[in-house]
């Protein structure tokens, strides 16, 4: 059928996938960028066809994502992994877990439109190259540049998340706060609200609390005589809870909220649990990146050797310990 074609040799260039590099080329360098792999064989002709043209959208991509080959008759156990059932077969591999795939010999038009769904564009990359810039710029201490960067990024592409997150955030640590307030309101507006944003707008207005209240400047003395007269004097514990919170003495914070939260589950429309869900965010660390190596079997299901413990940090057993108060007190 494909005897009028004519073949282009192998490129020298292409990275050949086997069960030993696997984890490297494939499962870790998809964490970085998406990660497309070509199964084919030698003897298929539809593969020959498929090859070239995924070349070159590679090169057309400009590093958006990486090509791989894995020879689908030497690499029997990583095509059954995969359950590769016909050849050509592309799976698209997207932080250590396939998210897409298609069979056969496709159109550069239609591997383009494939690609495009997953694969970041020119401007979300430069949107999220200057956010790491911003990060190396405030671990260097010079959050102003930080701030630019991270604007920069937001003004590419509205949608970073990631980006917007970092900037409100690093906008209330330099008591930025109408400017914070102003970034920080598209995300409010989405339903359903992510968490973390919906933290982030609880801390704001803690601090908006403090500043416009004559209690911000009160001492835990003075909320303790009134509350000693009146255990059920939510709004007086709200304030400490709230003062606490925005000097810092987040588990002070958290044990005053939780008084109000088991006398009265609703009170302020549950405004004590939603402050007290925002400490939580604020204080869960980051979510490391999953380690293929540490889990004993990689994204294709291939067993692997060795496996890693798992450490829970200090603040990570902390904060799991107050979910657990809250989850008592709700039920």
């Amino acid at each position: 059928m494909f005897h009028n074609f004519t073949f282009s040799p192998e490129p020298d260039h292409m990275i050949n996938v086997t069960v030993e590099n696997f984890e490297t080329e494939v499962v870790a360098a998809s964490s970085q960028v998406p990660v497309l792999v070509d199964f084919w064989a030698p003897w298929c002709g539809p593969c020959k066809v498929i090859g070239p043209i995924l070349e070159k959208v590679e090169t057309d991509y400009a590093g958006r994502f990486k090509l791989v080959k894995i020879d689908s008759d030497e690499q029997q156990e990583l095509s059954q992994a995969f359950g590769i059932r016909s050849i050509p077969t592309c799976v698209l591999m997207v932080d250590g877990k396939p998210v897409d795939g298609f069979m056969g010999a496709k159109p550069e038009s239609e591997i383009k439109a494939f690609l495009d769904k997953h694969v970041p564009s020119p401007e979300a990359l430069e949107a999220q190259s200057d956010a790491e810039d911003a990060q190396a710029l405030i671990a260097a201490g010079d959050p102003k540049a930080a701030l630019h960067k991270l604007h920069e990024a937001l003004t590419i592409n509205p949608g970073n998340d990631d980006a917007r997150y970092d900037y409100v955030k690093l906008l209330i640590e330099n008591d930025m706060f109408e400017d914070a307030e102003a970034a920080l309101a598209p995300a409010l507006a989405e339903i359903p609200r992510q968490l973390r944003f919906e933290a982030l707008g609880q801390f704001l207005a803690s601090i908006q609390f403090v500043m416009g209240d004559p209690r911000g400047t009160w001492t835990a003395e003075q909320f303790d005589l009134l509350i000693a007269t009146n255990k059920r004097d939510f709004d007086t514990r709200l304030a400490k809870a709230r003062v606490l919170l925005v000097n810092g003495d987040w588990t002070a914070a958290m044990d005053e909220l939780l008084e109000i939260i088991m006398r009265d589950k609703a009170w302020n429309d549950a405004l004590p649990r939603k402050t007290y869900v925002a400490i939580l965010e604020l204080l869960t660390p980051p979510k490391p990146k999953v380690d293929p190596l540490a889990t004993g079997k990689s994204a294709g299901g291939i067993e692997i050797a060795g496996k890693a413990a798992a450490v829970q940090d200090p603040q990570a057993q902390m904060v799991a310990s107050y979910r657990r108060k809250l989850s008592m007190a709700l039920n």
